[in-house]
């Protein structure tokens, strides 16, 4: 297999893994597990991001790289809006609090504007993925 072929692969794969999340959140969701399905919608927006940037020839170890590089590489150059680098750092935040602190719990209410945001954002991500392919 060729480096672009091989490039290609992993980006599918990445797509593959966002969809997942983002069914898995709605399951999390349905069962009432707030944090989890937060968890599952930033993974889903992660997975996304790490696609484009990796179409763009970028690809990183650590999920602040990718965050940086959202901003870096398609905001400010105007790929996409700067509200959905707003939203990335959002559910970046969100996903963080529910991981890693105690006692942190999100309402259905949040759960579901953060799942259908980031339903929203890999469909971005989706769009930019078919405009440089």
């Amino acid at each position: 297999m060729k480096n672009e072929e091989a490039r290609i692969e992993v980006i599918r794969y990445w797509m593959e893994k966002a969809h997942e999340a983002l069914q898995s959140a709605r399951s999390e969701q349905l069962a009432g597990r707030f944090v989890f399905a937060i968890n599952r919608a930033y993974y889903g927006c992660f997975y996304s991001a790490s696609a484009v940037l990796l179409r763009e020839g970028e690809k990183f170890s650590k999920h602040t790289g990718v965050r940086a590089a959202v901003h870096r590489s398609l905001v400010k150059t105007g790929k996409i809006d700067a509200s959905w680098g707003r939203f990335y750092d959002l559910v970046f935040k969100s996903r963080q609090r529910g991981d890693y602190q105690e006692l942190v719990e999100f309402s259905s209410e949040e759960a579901e504007e953060l799942i259908t945001q980031s339903e929203g954002f890999v469909d971005v991500m989706r769009s930019l993925l078919e405009s440089i392919a």
